[in-house]
């Protein structure tokens, strides 16, 4: 696994959000996480859309950084980072019903990940899935998920150190993490 700035690469190059703050924000801008049927060149230019979009972030220009998300949502649809940060940006402005569609979209993303044979050993998509049912108000099924996780992957040191360190509860609490929640 490697940091790059807020976000993380999995073993399998699986990108996710940090769990904790607001790196998901800036996890979008490394990519699509799964390879479907879009161009090179769709996911080039939604990897350019999404680094202005963190330049947005950066200035606090959420309407701009919405727009720029969106875009680069609708030409790489299975990059479930794009979707997350898209519901951030929606939440700050107040769209609470666009912020809950981006971020199912981006559940559903992660869904398909983990039953996929490219991250059959690769936990991330199962932290995501965590990560976004929080967002969604859905801290039960998030727990669910994780312990889900817990008994697929019992040595994973990533998912043993975000149960122990009950990363889950101290998102929750995050005043941050609760700005861009639902």
């Amino acid at each position: 696994m490697k940091r790059h700035g807020n976000s993380t690469t999995t073993r399998r190059g699986a990108c996710r959000p940090s769990l904790l703050g607001l790196g998901l924000i800036l996890a979008a801008t490394l990519g699509g996480c799964g390879k479907s049927q879009v161009s090179e060149h769709h996911r080039k230019q939604a990897q350019h859309h999404a680094a202005e979009a963190g330049f947005a972030v950066n200035l606090r220009d959420w309407a701009r950084a919405e727009s720029l998300y969106a875009q680069a949502a609708q030409l790489v649809p299975d990059n479930g980072g794009y979707w997350t940060s898209l519901g951030s940006m929606r939440m700050r402005l107040g769209n609470k019903s666009g912020a809950k569609d981006a971020y199912q979209r981006a559940l559903k993303v992660h869904e398909r990940e983990a039953g996929t044979e490219a991250f059959k050993d690769d936990p991330g998509p199962w932290l995501n899935q965590v990560y976004l049912l929080a967002l969604l108000g859905q801290a039960g099924e998030a727990r669910t998920v994780l312990e889900k996780a817990a008994k697929k992957f019992p040595k994973d040191r990533e998912v043993r150190s975000f149960i122990e360190q009950k990363q889950l509860d101290r998102m929750l609490a995050d005043p941050a993490f609760k700005q861009i929640a639902l």
